[in-house]
C-alpha cells in the first residue's frame, strides 16, 4: 500500500498548529490510487457476509458507494443532523472538543441484516464507534469496518473492540 500512502498529501498546522491532516484529495484524483482504494476494500470483503454497505458523511460517500457498486450490493448514507428526510435514529457521541450527531433513515437497516462500514479515516474512533452503534441500535449486525487510513497514534481501534478492522493506509 506504498503507492497509495505516497499519494496522501500530507498538510501540516492544519485544521491547527501542530496538527499534521493527512489528505486523500489527491488520492481520490488519481485514477490508479482511486482503482488501488476501491479495488482492495472490494477485494478485502468480498467474501465477508455482506448485505449493505454503509458511508459516513462527507468523504465516506465517495468510497462506499463505489465499494457497494464493486461488491454488487446498495450504499446507505448516515448523515449529519437533520439532513434525512424520513423517520431518523440520531445518535450524539462526543468528539475531541464537543459533541457531534449522525442520523440514519430508521429504515435503512433490516433486523440482522450485515452492514459493511466503509469511512477514509479512522482517527480516535468515535465517529465510527457511534455509527456501529447506530446499526446495532437498528438491530443489524457490523460485517467490518473498512478505511482508507488510519491514525495509529490515536489509538481509534481501542473504541472499536470487537469489530473486524481493515485500513488501507496506517500512520
Amino acid at each position: 500500500m506504498d503507492q497509495l500512502k505516497a499519494l496522501i498529501r500530507e498538510v501540516p498546522d492544519f485544521p491547527k498548529p501542530g496538527i499534521n491532516f493527512y489528505d486523500i484529495t489527491t488520492l481520490l484524483k488519481d485514477p490508479k490510487g482511486l482503482k488501488g482504494v476501491i479495488d482492495s476494500l472490494a477485494d478485502r470483503y468480498r467474501s465477508t457476509p455482506v448485505d449493505v454497505v454503509l458511508g459516513i458523511e462527507a468523504r465516506g460517500f465517495i468510497i462506499a458507494a463505489a465499494v457497494a457498486y464493486a461488491l454488487g450490493y446498495g450504499f446507505i448514507p448516515v448523515r449529519k443532523e437533520n439532513k434525512l428526510p424520513a423517520a431518523r435514529e440520531r445518535i450524539e457521541y462526543a468528539l475531541e472538543y464537543g459533541s457531534d450527531v449522525l442520523e440514519i433513515h430508521k429504515d435503512a437497516v433490516s433486523p440482522g441484516q450485515n452492514v459493511l462500514i466503509i469511512d477514509d479515516v479512522l482517527a480516535t474512533g468515535g465517529t465510527a464507534a457511534a455509527v456501529a452503534r447506530l446499526v446495532e441500535t437498528l438491530h443489524g449486525k457490523v460485517a467490518g469496518l473498512g478505511f482508507i487510513l488510519e491514525l495509529d497514534f490515536l489509538h481509534g481501534r481501542d473504541k472499536l473492540a470487537g469489530y473486524d478492522i481493515h485500513s488501507l493506509v496506517r500512520y
